[in-house]
């Protein structure tokens, strides 16, 4: 309800003056009258704020009648006075509750304080090990159950899975799933494709959950109880994601984006991962990104990203997260490609490599040893701080980025009806960016730079995923289109979208200028100058931006080839790597072993009925050990190789010498034969 102020006219009538901006107050303020007539004025005040108050609750009253019918509620009741009475008044309170929950936006299944999101946190962690396929989390009526005893085995590992998932969501009280059953519950989940970092699945609820349900009087159950949850996206965190990482930041990070309605809904989180909102929407594909239409939109919303989240002083302060993450992930990874680069030199690779040991066969991951790579990144950052005259002067030009908009993490909506999304004006809009854990500050450059690095990628290449293919990277004229649509898009003016009517979608012009506009052939000649002015700043920022695109697309590729080394799972690497921080006297290795000697776990945090479930697993995983030869090993190693981190780091160390060659800042003799054959050139 809306609060209206009331004045007086001449003729003691009793005007509307304006809105008030609180829209949760019910209450009718009079000016207050002085002088002759002012108890003949204050009755007719009352009279007419008595009828008001009568039509409230004649149109209370329908409601009241509508949803009874509706709900098929207990008509039993005698003193209809005094239960409407009451009724009306229960039913006031609770409007006003629903009408400040959808103006403050906020849902039952995320709680807010002082504009921040509380979202339910469990200590539980959650094992998928054995459901990282993509298929086999239908339900029951979807899957074969005819199939050797592997297959059976794979199955119990899904029911198990999804069992797990469903008391997850009991425990962090997700919305509407704590009427799915603990048991018997037939729930889909559904691995999506295409995340590199993590394993993200979509859940759906039982599709006939309204047989699960103990049963009652249809009558005592609301509507909204009637209908199924709404699907969760559960996303479970990769076993090397640790050291990449800082989950306490990200969560940070998206309770700012909570509060500007960016990227999906947190509902819960737990020890290796977390629910979030599920979007009716498809993901963008490789292709998809080189549509002209589409790369327009996403360069709107990265303006609206940039401008929409203020950066806090200790992110400028710190500088670029480009080169924060590769400071932060570099120990990890000297340690990591030290003990490659040695078996490398060793002659130790192999005659034969394939699935995880396909590195073998392709020489050094970085072209040379990781001293001599490391060593030309800090020539290069160095060189790059220069062009700006120090790294202060860059600490003025970062903005929020996203830092990671590959195909994958851009989805589209699909709209329905009369959405205002089908709107011209917002069918950008309808795009959707998720994935913020390397959100944070850097120059716009090193976005574009990424993005457009993207271009070359498609991860769904059934041989290649990991290969990066430098034709396609966006030529000049696709650069330009993407970035003049980034700098004429002015997403916190005042939207003519927002108008209702299709005349209020004209500019207004001053009458004299209107009539000189018609009455003209060609514009002034100031407004003339005016455009080509405007037209110049434009293109002189477009131009600007592409440089500063090209000259951070090293920085880029450093911090991704990095990502790719502390990815990477080798066998024997991390009981390598132990043994030799032992010896050194350092039992603080990051994902190896602690000062007991055991691998570190989450079973300190563990229930005890965790921890029994756990030993289950064990004795299942002992038990499916012996009996692997049978099944045939081969198929199991090529399935759990999954993604080639390393080939990936190497694709993108080439694409980097390749733009130090072209940037004059490593000479071309200096880089042995083999890089120069792989190096990754991109003139442009």
């Amino acid at each position: 309800m809306r609060t209206i102020y009331y004045h007086k006219c001449g003729t003691g009538c009793i005007m509307r003056r304006r809105e008030h901006p609180n829209p949760f107050v019910d209450q009718v303020h009079g000016d207050q009258v002085h002088g002759h007539g002012q108890q003949q004025h204050s009755n007719h005040h009352r009279r007419q704020s008595s009828e008001l108050s009568d039509d409230d609750s004649l149109a209370l009253e329908k409601l009241e009648k509508i949803l009874s019918t509706n709900l098929q509620l207990d008509s039993d009741s005698q003193n209809v006075s005094a239960s409407r009475k009451a009724s009306l008044v229960t039913r006031k309170g609770s409007i006003r509750r629903s009408i400040r929950k959808k103006s403050t936006g906020v849902s039952s299944d995320t709680e807010y304080q002082d504009g921040d999101m509380l979202v339910p946190s469990a200590d539980v962690t959650l094992d998928n090990s054995k459901t990282l396929s993509y298929t086999g989390g239908a339900d029951s009526a979807q899957v074969d159950l005819v199939g050797s005893s592997k297959s059976k085995k794979e199955r119990d590992a899904w029911v198990q899975f999804k069992n797990e998932i469903v008391r997850l969501t009991h425990t962090l009280k997700c919305k509407g799933w704590r009427r799915v059953p603990l048991e018997g519950a037939d729930i889909e989940v559904e691995r999506l494709s295409g995340a590199l970092t993590n394993a993200v699945y979509v859940v759906s609820p039982p599709k006939d959950l309204s047989q699960l349900l103990p049963n009652r009087n249809d009558s005592t159950l609301s509507l909204a109880n009637k209908r199924p949850p709404a699907k969760l996206l559960l996303r479970i965190y990769g076993p090397q994601v640790e050291h990449l990482i800082d989950r306490d930041n990200e969560l940070q990070i998206l309770r700012r984006l909570a509060r500007k309605r960016i990227g999906p809904r947190l509902l819960g989180t737990f020890a290796n991962g977390r629910f979030e909102e599920f979007f009716n929407a498809v993901t963008l594909t490789a292709k998809d990104l080189r549509n002209p239409e589409t790369s327009k939109q996403i360069a709107k919303r990265m303006r609206e990203l940039h401008e929409g989240i203020e950066l806090l002083p200790e992110e400028r302060t710190a500088g670029p997260f480009v080169w924060r993450n590769w400071d932060s992930w570099v120990g990890r990874c000297a340690d990591v490609i030290s003990w490659l680069d040695e078996k490398m030199i060793a002659g130790q690779q192999g005659t034969e490599g394939k699935g995880a040991d396909a590195w073998k066969q392709r020489g050094l991951v970085c072209g040379v040893e990781w001293p001599v790579f490391r060593k030309t990144v800090d020539r290069y950052r160095k060189w790059l701080e220069d062009q700006y005259g120090g790294s202060d002067a860059i600490k003025d030009t970062l903005v929020f980025a996203h830092n990671d908009t590959q195909y994958g993490n851009l989805l589209r909506l699909k709209p329905s009806g009369e959405s205002p999304l089908l709107m011209p004006a917002n069918e950008h809009k309808q795009l959707i960016v998720i994935d913020f854990e390397y959100a944070s500050a850097n120059v716009p450059g090193l976005e574009f730079a990424n993005h457009f690095t993207e271009w070359c990628y498609n991860y769904h290449e059934p041989s290649s995923s990991y290969a990066l293919r430098e034709r396609g990277y966006p030529r000049v004229e696709e650069q330009h289109r993407f970035l003049k649509a980034y700098v004429q898009h002015r997403p916190f003016r005042p939207s003519l979208s927002t108008q209702s009517s299709s005349t209020s979608l004209r500019p207004t012009l001053s009458h004299s200028v209107s009539n000189f506009m018609l009455d003209s052939r060609a514009p002034p000649a100031q407004f003339a100058e005016d455009e080509k002015g405007r037209e110049e700043r434009v293109e002189n920022e477009v131009r600007r931006l592409m440089h500063e695109a090209r000259i951070w697309r090293p920085a880029n590729s450093a911090m991704w080839v990095a990502w790719g080394i502390v990815q990477a799972k080798v066998e024997g690497m991390d009981e390598a790597l132990h043994a030799k921080k032992t010896a050194e006297g350092d039992e603080d290795v990051p994902g190896g072993k602690g000062t007991s000697g055991a691998p570190q776990t989450e079973s300190n945090h563990m229930t005890p009925e965790s921890k029994n479930m756990a030993k289950d697993e064990e004795e299942n995983q002992k038990e499916e050990a012996r009996e692997a030869p049978a099944e045939g090993p081969e198929a199991d190693d090529e399935e759990e190789a999954g993604f080639d981190y390393l080939g990936y780091a190497q694709q993108r160390a080439m694409f980097f010498w390749g733009d130090m060659l072209q940037m004059g800042l490593v000479r071309k003799e200096k880089l042995p034969k083999e890089v120069r054959a792989k190096a990754k050139v991109v003139d442009y």
